[in-house]
C-alpha cells in the first residue's frame, strides 16, 4: 500500500525513496516497541538520517512520529502539517495498517499528507535534483517491511 500511495501521490517509485525503521529488529510477538528498544536503536536511525541527509522525512505511524518529533502527541493530532526537521521538514502520516483498517477517511488523509510531502520536496529541490533520497520512516510492524 505504501509504495502504491507514494507512487500515486508523489510520483516516486520504490527505488526513489528510502525506508528506515525506528527499531532495527522485530519486537517479540509483533508488540509495540518499548522505549528502551527505541533508545537502543536510535543511534542507527540517526546515522541513517545523517548519511542520507533527506530534505523531507515522512514518518509513518505513531512510533516514528513521536520518536523524531520528541513528543507524546499521537499521529491523529500531529498529521496534517509539516514540521521543521534538521535541515528540511518532517511530514507525519498514518501507518498503512491503520489506513487499511480505517477505511476511506484515513486513506484520504494519508494521500493528503503525501501530497504535502511532495510539495515540501518541490520547495527544497536543488538544480538538477530529481528527488532522490526521500526517506519514508516507519516503525517496524511486520506488515510491510520485515
Amino acid at each position: 500500500l505504501l509504495d502504491q500511495l507514494v507512487l500515486e501521490e508523489m510520483g516516486l517509485t520504490r527505488d526513489r525513496f528510502y525506508i528506515a525503521n525506528v527499531v532495527k529488529c522485530r519486537p517479540p510477538d509483533n508488540r509495540d516497541p518499548r522505549p528502551e528498544e527505541i533508545d537502543a536503536c536510535r543511534p542507527w536511525l540517526e546515522q541513517q538520517l545523517d548519511l542520507i541527509a533527506p530534505r523531507v522525512v515522512v514518518t509513518v505511524g505513531n512510533f516514528a512520529t513521536r520518536t523524531l518529533l520528541a513528543t507524546k502527541e499521537g499521529i491523529t493530532k500531529l498529521r496534517g502539517r509539516s514540521y521543521p526537521f534538521r535541515t528540511g521538514v518532517l511530514v507525519p502520516t498514518f501507518h498503512p495498517a491503520a489506513v487499511l483498517r480505517g477505511g476511506a477517511q484515513p486513506m484520504a488523509q494519508m494521500r493528503a499528507d503525501l501530497v504535502r510531502a511532495k510539495q515540501a520536496l518541490g520547495e527544497r529541490s536543488l538544480p538538477g535534483d530529481r528527488g532522490l533520497g526521500v526517506p519514508v520512516s516507519q516503525e517496524l510492524d511486520g506488515t510491510l517491511f520485515d
